[in-house]
């Protein structure tokens, strides 16, 4: 039995090991302001080097995969284990594709998806006379 929590799939643990590797679409929050479009998600484990994010076609896909670092014996039971991380998103029209850009700390990775200078919202001057 599997449940839907807001934008992830979650999937019950087993504490069976299994050679199957899961993939699971990471918590993700998004955020809009005059400037950007900001999309936080979730994705302990992860190294900076291991996170693929590829921009094609009006679409962005994050990409990555945490393999445990500590084998010290036969595995019983897991609540970390391997898996891969997987999450698409449409990129909507406006946004500045060079100046996207991505930092990622303490498993919380930013992504920063600027809007081009036609969908910033602006003053508009009004002259006397």
């Amino acid at each position: 039995m599997s449940r839907q929590t807001g934008l992830t799939k979650e999937e019950p643990q087993s504490l069976v090991h299994s050679n199957q590797r899961p993939s699971v679409a990471p918590a993700c929050d998004v955020y809009e302001n005059n400037d950007e479009i900001l999309v936080i998600a979730d994705i302990p484990g992860i190294e900076a080097d291991a996170l693929k994010i590829n921009l094609e076609k009006g679409e962005l896909l994050l990409e990555a995969s945490r393999a445990s670092s500590a084998k010290a014996g036969a595995l019983l039971g897991s609540e970390w284990s391997d898996c891969d991380f997987r999450r698409r998103f449409a990129i909507p029209s406006g946004i500045d594709a060079s100046k996207i850009s991505a930092e990622l700390k303490d498993g919380v990775m930013r992504l920063h998806l600027p809007k081009s200078a036609a969908l910033k919202p602006r003053q508009i001057a009004v002259h006397a006379g």
